[in-house]
């Protein structure tokens, strides 16, 4: 049995009925790669069954304190049943993408049975309509409340349940896996009170690890090496207040290259700098749609793991974040790139004055007590519908695997995250990578985005937009593209030396390029082909 920490805790205190704090992903799985060809039910059941010692939270269930005087408990589930988690059903004809989307949609907006290990999977099949997915494809739209997993460590799921080979072999030398009994509810509350006690204790050890870090951020801000006016001016938006119960969910393929050369519209620039900047126009093209646009520039929140190596496979959260600027006030992309990558290296330079790590300890301030009753008087006096908001969107980074992954020999063709929403925060984005790929997806209220069709285009169109700008830097600068040509040549001489274990992986199915032209709408020149 081992207990919550603030943050993870503080998922379990925003929960409601209309906001259920879990993160997840739907991925799409090509079985031809699979023994047969094929994959039923009960093979995706095996295989997970036989991995489950690679994912300990998996078989975790949480043990709330009588009265919520202290945070809860993780303990091994003694009744862990895996039918219960993983589900099985079929889209109605003719099973298109949207359709695909509004189920994940729907069934991400319902709360999980926190009373169990908080996380479900549920298998989709019937996808044979959605454009260039290969016939008897099938999905699985994943559920893992947040308590128990951020970004990293959902990833570090995603791995236990997944192989880079289609051969199925259970692991070998894993911990074997022991049952607890329910803790006594008398105990917990004994514990609880303990604990209580020695509350301000706990408090006045993690005030003085973040002590350091508030003053090394004052100092900068007295001498002008950052502000803070990605909070403060922070503009109200459709995108917050009080969330409802309905989601809408999609996402976007873009080609890992096409990023990569995009970076080169502002020096320095990073993925989450371009990434940034295509939300910010998407956002930007939507709320002026709707003549909503802001003088300001809308702001993001992106958040940081500090999950050390040491901790993977460990439950919890482990992040902290930074405030960015999204440049929605800027119609040009190149000038938008170079704003919100000045901006970007000004929030890091705060996140590192605070310390990333001491950020996090600071959810500890908070005594269990205190962060009910704060949750219970945000949620039930609307709070989010009366503040100005410090942020109007999420955007996260979350880094895939480079190379291809089977789950019971079928092969990922695409993964795009979701996230939870919280009052206040009435939509969110993902930024994943996946085997070369880069998906942009989005979930968010449907009060926000009654037309998630229309917001997708305008991220296609904002994605298209930078391709052009950095096409045309190319023209304008050959030495840009020459430079592109001599990092590919040494990026192709570090590979040489394992091309020969290369060739043992099965090739790129053509039907994963075409769902990635259909699902990103990639732009294509006669210099610049389509993305795959």
């Amino acid at each position: 049995m081992r207990q919550m920490q603030g943050l993870d805790a503080s998922f379990v205190a925003l929960e409601s009925a209309r906001t259920p704090a879990h993160i997840g992903s739907t991925m799409i799985y090509d079985p031809s790669t699979a023994p047969g060809g094929f994959v039923r039910y009960r093979d995706i059941m095996n295989f997970i069954k036989s991995r489950l010692q690679l994912a300990p939270m998996m078989r975790r269930k949480m043990a709330k304190v009588p009265f919520g005087i202290d945070y809860p408990y993780w303990v091994n589930d003694i009744n862990f049943d895996m039918e219960f988690h993983v589900r099985h059903l079929a889209l109605p004809k003719p099973g298109d993408w949207r359709q695909l989307c509004i189920q994940s949609a729907r069934i991400f907006a319902r709360p999980l049975d926190l009373t169990r290990p908080p996380w479900e999977l549920t298998i989709i099949e019937g996808l044979d309509n959605v454009e260039g997915v290969p016939k008897g494809s099938y999905a699985i739209v994943t559920k893992m409340h947040h308590s128990a997993v951020d970004g990293a460590s959902g990833v570090d799921m995603m791995e236990a349940l997944h192989t880079i080979t289609p051969d199925i072999e259970a692991p070998q030398n894993v911990d074997e896996w022991r049952p607890e009994s329910d803790p006594s509810q008398v105990g917990l509350f004994t514990r609880g009170m303990t604990r209580s006690i020695m509350s301000p204790i706990e408090q006045a050890r993690a005030l003085s690890k973040s002590l350091p870090g508030l003053y090394r951020a004052a100092q900068g801000f007295l001498n002008k090496e950052y502000d803070v006016n990605a909070i403060i001016n922070a503009p109200r938006t459709r995108f917050n207040g009080m969330v409802s119960p309905h989601r809408v969910f999609d996402a976007v393929l873009m080609d890992g290259k096409e990023i990569t050369r995009i970076r080169k519209l502002a020096d320095g620039a990073k993925m989450n700098d371009v990434m940034l900047s295509i939300v910010g126009g998407a956002m930007r093209k939507y709320l002026e749609s709707k003549n909503e646009l802001p003088e300001e520039s809308l702001t993001a929140m992106a958040p940081i793991s500090v999950r050390e190596a040491k901790e993977k496979n460990t439950m919890g959260n482990q992040v902290s974040g930074m405030f960015v600027p999204l440049g929605s006030h800027i119609k040009n992309v190149t000038e938008r790139m170079e704003y919100v990558n000045s901006e970007t290296k000004r929030a890091k330079a705060m996140t590192h004055a605070l310390g990333a790590r001491q950020t996090s300890e600071m959810a500890k301030l908070s005594s269990a007590p205190m962060m009910n009753i704060g949750a219970y008087l945000y949620r039930n006096l609307k709070i989010a519908d009366r503040m100005k908001p410090m942020f109007n969107t999420v955007v996260t980074n979350v880094p895939g695997p480079p190379v291809p992954l089977y789950s019971a020999g079928a092969r990922v063709v695409a993964s795009h995250g979701m996230l939870c929403l919280i009052d206040g925060l009435k939509m969110g984005h993902i930024v994943s990578s996946y085997a070369g790929d880069v998906s942009l997806s989005f979930t968010a209220c449907r009060e926000a985005i009654p037309d998630p069709d229309f917001y997708t285009e305008c991220i296609r169109e904002s994605y298209q937009e930078h391709v052009k700008a950095i096409n045309e830097m190319e023209k304008k600068h050959p030495n840009l593209a020459a430079e592109k040509t001599s990092n590919a040549k040494k990026a192709q001489a570090k590979k040489a030396p394992t091309q020969k274990s290369a060739k043992k992986a099965p090739a790129k199915k053509p039907a994963a390029k075409t769902m990635a032209k259909k699902a990103s709408a990639n732009s294509a020149t006669p210099e610049q082909p389509a993305a795959s």
